[in-house]
């Protein structure tokens, strides 16, 4: 009996011993959270680049706004005119492949209407001089047409023949691009994005005579340093200097294919876009910038970055392939960010689509162990010039923007989107048409800019929205809800992000990570007081409606913090 009663109390000892360990054990992981957030002060962060901050407006800037009908260039062209050339479809649907009038002075004029809807930087599309008349060589465009140059002219800007020049059509009398730079930054807190090319230059052969500025490059003294004397790639010759920065095969239509590996060609561009920072560039958009190795931009970002340590670049590689992409994106390749071309198709595809569901959006985000070096610092979007806008409803745009502007990434939005203007057309179906200050002036009392403009403020003043690591908590039919945090600089907040794309109201239970506390709702004067018994939050979202709630203060919930160390730790 006394040896078994001994068996009795040693076994129960021995128990008591390992719960108690067990204990012990569970309260010292606890602890250890608790003590990373109060004491140790860990960081969490999805990027610290400054430019995440940014919310980026892009602007086309010949179809804006006119400011100054002075520099119209009316007259231009002769025989080859380049103002107004209209190209017509059927039920009286236009395009238009001529210069429209819209400046420098345009933009300006409108800088608070930009700031007001809650951007802070504007992306110009290239400013640079182009020739003078329309191309009369290659295939003639027509309405709806594609890959095709004939009867067009520079008003994009992409057609370049001097890099360090501004086009006549673009600047007022005391307005160059420093002034405006400086005054939109000044007087708007407005950053300016500088659009830059690498891969070519203007149309350069096929047509019947030789043209003006066509095929031509000049440097910053306006002396000729190339020209491809409207000759085709594999009959430049190689003993000429004038077509050493070509390369001997096409690539883009008629365009110059320029040879990143020619010494001459990367001290004129390299040099240009440092001149184009000194004039007021805050950071750059890469047009093409997969139909150039990364060699060059390798060397190109480092030059930059020697003199720019923070300078921000974002790259144009049409793709969707995110480990295509992402090469750009590595630091033997240069270190530049792209636009989010995987992300816009699925945006798209989420949004132009009632019926879709919210998990769609998930893979995109890449939030651990994917191909990119910092997916937080992607610019996200979801159409621009090069292709069909959006094609959805003005709920379908404000339930886009609400998750552009609240999920990772850097928010792009293209000119007029806040009011869905032409919507669903191509570049040569309407795409690309004149905005003007009527249409600005209509904007204002749309509802997708008065929505637009209310998540973007919101994301301006919140700096977890700009730079926080993303945590998901659903990603379900109708509904999305996620946090960003970030703990950072003496910074610490928390974001919690409830999205409803439904026509009806939806109600939200969330339980996750959740932690005591005040939270603020960044959208209406609401407040709810979250204690330790009872650690949910609950509220209804109204149809395609959006709800930040923010807390401040020092992570406590031991998970979170598990979560948010796995995600520093992988993305």
């Amino acid at each position: 009996m006394l040896a078994s009663k001994l068996k009795l109390f040693s076994i129960s000892l021995a128990t008591g011993l390992f719960l108690q360990a067990c204990h012990s054990q569970d309260k010292q992981m606890v602890n250890s959270a608790n003590t990373t957030s109060d004491t140790a002060v860990q960081e969490f962060y999805g990027t610290t680049h400054p430019f995440a901050q940014e919310a980026v407006y892009f602007v086309m800037t010949d179809r804006f706004v006119d400011g100054d009908p002075t520099n119209n260039q009316i007259a231009q062209g002769e025989e080859f005119p380049t103002f107004n050339l209209p190209l017509l479809g059927e039920n009286g649907e236009t395009a238009n492949v001529g210069y429209l009038g819209g400046d420098l002075k345009g933009v300006l004029n409108n800088g608070q209407y930009i700031s007001d809807m809650g951007f802070t930087s504007v992306w110009l599309t290239p400013i640079l001089d182009n020739p003078d008349q329309a191309f009369s060589g290659g295939e003639p465009i027509e309405f709806g047409g594609a890959f095709k140059d004939g009867g067009k002219t520079g008003y994009h800007g992409y057609w370049a023949n001097n890099f360090y020049k501004i086009d006549e059509h673009y600047p007022s009398k005391n307005l160059g691009y420093k002034e405006y730079t400086q005054q939109m930054r000044e007087q708007f807190g407005l950053k300016s994005v500088f659009d830059i090319v690498a891969n070519h230059g203007s149309p350069s052969f096929d047509m019947p005579e030789d043209q003006p500025k066509f095929g031509e490059l000049y440097d910053i003294d306006g002396n000729l340093v190339a020209d491809h004397q409207n000759l085709k790639p594999e009959e430049l010759d190689g003993n000429n200097p004038l077509h050493d920065m070509f390369r001997h095969t096409p690539d883009i239509m008629q365009l110059s294919n320029l040879d990143d590996r020619n010494a001459k060609l990367q001290d004129y561009l390299i040099n240009s876009y440092l001149y184009w920072i000194e004039q007021g560039a805050d950071a750059f958009r890469i047009d093409t910038i997969k139909h150039v190795p990364h060699p060059f931009w390798k060397l190109m970002s480092d030059k930059i970055h020697a003199k720019h340590p923070d300078f921000f670049m974002f790259g144009e590689s049409y793709d969707f392939n995110a480990n295509f992409l992402a090469q750009h994106t590595l630091p033997k390749n240069g270190g530049i960010s792209v636009l989010d071309f995987v992300g816009k198709q699925a945006i798209v595809e989420t949004f132009e689509n009632p019926k879709s569901d919210y998990g769609d959006l998930e893979e995109y985000l890449h939030l651990t162990h994917g191909p990119y070096t910092n997916p937080y610092e992607l610019t996200t979007f979801y159409d621009n010039h090069d292709m069909p806008r959006m094609n959805t409803s003005d709920e379908g745009f404000i339930d886009a923007n609400n998750w552009l502007f609240t999920s990772r990434g850097i928010p792009v939005i293209y000119q007029g989107s806040e009011m869905g203007f032409m919507r669903g057309k191509a570049e040569h179906q309407g795409n690309r048409n004149y905005l003007g200050q009527s249409n600005i002036e209509l904007a204002k009392s749309h509802k997708i800019f008065q929505r637009l403009s209310k998540i973007a403020n919101v994301r301006k003043q919140v700096a977890a929205l700009q730079s926080g690591l993303q945590v998901n908590v659903e990603l379900s039919g109708d509904k999305a809800a996620f946090y960003r945090v970030l703990v950072k600089d003496g910074v610490s907040q928390t974001a919690l992000v409830l999205l409803n794309k439904g026509d009806k109201k939806t109600d939200f239970v969330i339980k996750k990570y959740m932690q005591p506390g005040r939270w603020l709702s960044q959208i209406s004067d609401d407040t709810v007081n979250i204690n330790e018994s009872k650690l949910e939050l609950q509220s209804s979202v109204a149809a395609h409606g959006v709800q930040v709630w923010l807390r401040q203060g020092p992570i406590k919930n031991p998970l979170l913090l598990l979560e948010l160390q796995r995600l520093m730790d992988n993305k």
